[in-house]
């Protein structure tokens, strides 16, 4: 399983003017200072793959935007490092089964800071799937389980629409921005606009800003140190170790079977914040895999 580490290397970064100054001994980096300025930019970016042209003005101010504004979201990012320390080691063998590139657990990331985040439009978890959306890729949303909680799941999910939007659009960049503006919504912009790369699309502002902040988070969380985050391991949040427990009934007290298992109900509830009531309804004999900690508590 990858973990995030800092790399070793002698750095000072110094917050001066909006600008971070970087002083470093030894190792040669793959980065350049912007022209007249002491802060980083990397020479080329890529996502899945597909080149990002900075060549290209506009394309190049929009990925300094965002890096920008995440470079100096210092409280946010921190956690964010901590949090992928647990969570990528999750996500990221499930990518590899699905043949879907390792960069799109960027777009979780952005989704959610890989929290069970709620938005006001009602999307809910890691991947912030909509309630028919999720339903359609084959996950249980109801009052008592709702499945966009689960995190092995969700990524399963957000897998196979991600394969499908690749099928149509040819493109992993296009895939990732249909995934905020919609299979149907972006390609109603290539045809207005007889394009057929992110690049060159005008899109609404969340989606024409969306894969610059995937492609932003990328390069901090590939390179921390060089923007001034320096996250000990010891700091970074590790994945308990769990036994799993299959049910195949109701359980008519979720606290009470928290206890049967030598937990409390808050426990139980931690990791497996997928079981949305106070008990677990099952009068189909369905099959639920309930992960019990086995150290930490």
């Amino acid at each position: 399983m990858k973990k995030i580490q800092i790399l070793g290397v002698t750095a000072l970064l110094v917050l001066a003017s909006g600008a971070f100054i970087y002083a470093t001994s030894g190792e040669k980096k793959e980065k350049q200072f912007k022209e007249g300025t002491s802060q980083y930019f990397p020479t080329k970016i890529d996502f899945a793959g597909e080149k990002a042209p900075l060549q290209i003005a506009d394309v190049k101010e929009r990925f300094d935007r965002e890096l920008l504004i995440n470079a100096n979201l210092h409280s946010s990012t921190i956690l964010i490092l901590k949090r992928a320390n647990r969570a990528f080691p999750v996500i990221e063998p499930i990518l590899k089964q699905y043949g879907v590139p390792d960069d799109f657990k960027y777009l979780a990331v952005i989704e959610s800071s890989l929290t069970n985040a709620v938005s006001s439009a009602g999307a809910r978890g890691v991947w912030q799937f909509m309630p028919d959306t999720a339903k359609e890729k084959g996950m249980e949303v109801n009052d008592g389980v709702d499945e966009r909680y689960h995190l092995q799941k969700s990524t399963e999910a957000a897998c196979k629409y991600l394969l499908k939007a690749k099928e149509k659009f040819g493109s992993w960049t296009l895939a990732a921005a249909s995934y905020n503006g919609g299979m149907t919504g972006v390609n109603n912009k290539i045809t207005e606009q007889k394009v057929t790369d992110y690049y060159d699309l005008l899109l609404t502002d969340e989606t024409s800003r969306y894969v610059f902040r995937i492609l932003a988070l990328k390069e901090i969380m590939k390179n921390p140190s060089l923007y001034g985050f320096d996250v000990s391991k010891y700091e970074l949040y590790d994945n308990i170790p769990t036994k799993t427990i299959e049910v195949d009934s109701s359980i008519t007290d979720l606290a009470t079977f928290a206890k049967s298992q030598g937990i409390n109900y808050k426990i139980l509830k931690i990791h497996n914040p997928w079981l949305r009531d106070k008990k677990l309804v099952n009068t189909t004999k369905k099959k639920y895999l309930i992960e019990i900690p086995t150290e930490g508590y």
